[in-house]
């Protein structure tokens, strides 16, 4: 009983300490809901759609607003002025990662998710210059992504008509994509490496949005020991590494460096070049972070957001039948190329609607004050995690006509030409927006435009189409069927 007595002490003691040093180190922080001892806000919070009570919060405090999950403060921007004003007119304030329990253990600071400081800004510099010379803009990735149209198609044409899911197929070829850039290869649609690289990546992407990671990450010291879907993140996460290390050890040894080919020779003849940067930044652990981060997000957004334009095409047919009618007017029966896109205003304005109205990164990754500011009156201290809502830009109803309908007037002016719209920022915006908008963009009208020209998709009889998201970290589609029917 003393023993029990005096941890109760400590706890307490530790407790009041903790209250008395916020007072201090947040006086004129952001207003929010009062939090509850220990467990602060994380009862008022929907486990599964934080940035559905993250809106109803900014109706009674505001644009700017702070939370609490357990002991530590967040504070969450809303609405598209706010966002921009913090992550373009306050970039570099506003440019750092938290560190989280879970992204210390999964990431250790390495690659360019997660890192900060320095080894981010060299990652960064490293992967948008090798994305340049192996991906974006290059006629050379166009033609990678059209034959891998030309594989995708074959894969639907072979249900006949059919139903069935898409989304494992959407995946590989999406990650074909990237996977050509980070190692030059291709895998075949059952082909049970890539298979299993995608069951590892979507289970952590599933499951890292989810209520025990976010205990993880407010309570580790307790929650590192229990089981639970934490544990499979640690799990999958050295699964991953395991198959990146065995990859990039035998092309290391297959390494030309007057012949790189791909990202990971690009990365491994940086590591040669004796520099001192060689030594620090271009180590194996952040090669394999770094191919990791990539492999996700090459993967997951663009193949997400090409299942939603799939599913919303099937509840919106008049609308599918108004791209085909662009396809055909502007391309025929030609393979589509990227140049076709400015002479498509109806379809651009389709595929940007299908990426506003999916919202697929909700509440953005977030980040942290890299030094102490002073915001819209706010002071927030260094190191003060932010989370920009995405949700809220791309559903800003100051800047969206219909912001919860799918709606693709919204991207037309009134002659139907495309107009463009400042909060469409689904990439994000400042020095932590996606290295791959341009290559991503490039995949996304190409498939689009390749499958409408080939394919009128339709509902498996009397199925109904529910477009309500599926819980994770991402908002992904609930799983459909479908049937591809060849058009003539």
């Amino acid at each position: 009983m003393e023993l029990i007595s005096l941890l109760l002490s400590v706890v307490i003691i530790l407790f009041l300490a903790n209250v008395f040093k916020n007072k201090k180190k947040y006086a004129n922080f952001p207003p929010g809901p009062k939090p509850l001892p220990f467990i602060g806000n994380m009862h008022s919070i929907n486990t599964h759609k934080p940035h559905g009570s993250f809106m109803e919060i900014s109706k009674k405090y505001g644009t700017i607003f702070s939370i609490q999950l357990g002991m530590k403060k967040f504070v969450v921007l809303c609405g598209y002025d706010t966002v921009k004003d913090a992550l373009i007119n306050h970039a570099e304030e506003f440019a750092g990662r938290p560190v989280t329990a879970m992204g210390a253990k999964t990431s250790q600071g390495y690659g360019i998710l997660f890192a900060n400081g320095e080894n981010w800004k060299v990652m960064r510099r490293f992967t948008l210059s090798t994305l340049r010379d192996y991906g974006m803009g290059k006629k050379g990735i166009e033609d990678k992504i059209t034959e891998e149209c030309e594989c995708l198609m074959q894969k639907f044409r072979s249900y006949g008509g059919k139903p069935f899911d898409n989304q494992t197929i959407i995946n590989t070829a999406v990650a074909n994509i990237i996977v050509s850039i980070l190692m030059d290869h291709r895998y075949d649609y059952d082909d049970p490496t890539i298979l299993k690289l995608m069951k590892l990546m979507n289970e952590n992407i599933r499951i890292v949005g989810g209520f025990m990671v976010r205990l993880y990450n407010s309570f580790p010291w307790v929650i590192g020991w229990l089981p639970g879907s934490h544990q499979r993140i640690f799990q999958n996460n050295i699964e991953m590494q395991n198959f990146i290390r065995d990859t990039f050890t035998r092309k290391e040894k297959e390494l030309d460096i007057n012949n790189q080919r791909n990202l990971i020779d690009a990365f491994l003849a940086k590591q040669k070049e004796g520099k001192p940067e060689s030594t620090m930044y271009y180590h194996n652990k952040n090669l394999g972070f770094l191919v990791s981060n990539l492999f996700a997000a090459g993967m997951e957004t663009t193949s997400t957001t090409l299942r939603w334009g799939l599913l919303l095409m099937m509840k919106y047919p008049d609308i599918q039948k108004k791209v085909q009618s662009e396809i055909e007017n502007v391309i025929g029966s030609a393979q589509p190329q990227v140049e076709h896109r400015k002479e498509m205003p109806y379809t651009d304005a389709v595929i940007h609607e299908i990426q506003r109205f999916g919202d697929i990164v909700p509440g953005n990754l977030p980040h942290a004050t890299t030094t102490d500011i002073t915001f819209r009156g706010y002071f927030l201290p260094k190191g003060t995690t932010v989370i920009p809502l995405l949700h809220s830009v791309l559903k800003d109803k100051d800047y969206f006509e219909k912001p919860e309908e799918f709606y693709p007037e919204h991207f037309l002016d009134s002659e139907g030409k495309f107009k463009k719209n400042e909060a469409f920022v689904p990439f994000s915006l400042g020095k932590r927006s996606c290295a791959g908008e341009n290559l991503a963009k490039m995949e996304l009208f190409l498939f689009f435009t390749t499958l409408l020209q080939n394919f009128t998709f339709q509902a498996p009889p009397g199925a109904k189409l529910d477009l309500s998201p599926a819980l994770g970290f991402t908002n992904a589609p609930l799983p459909y069927e479908m049937c591809a029917i060849p058009r003539t």
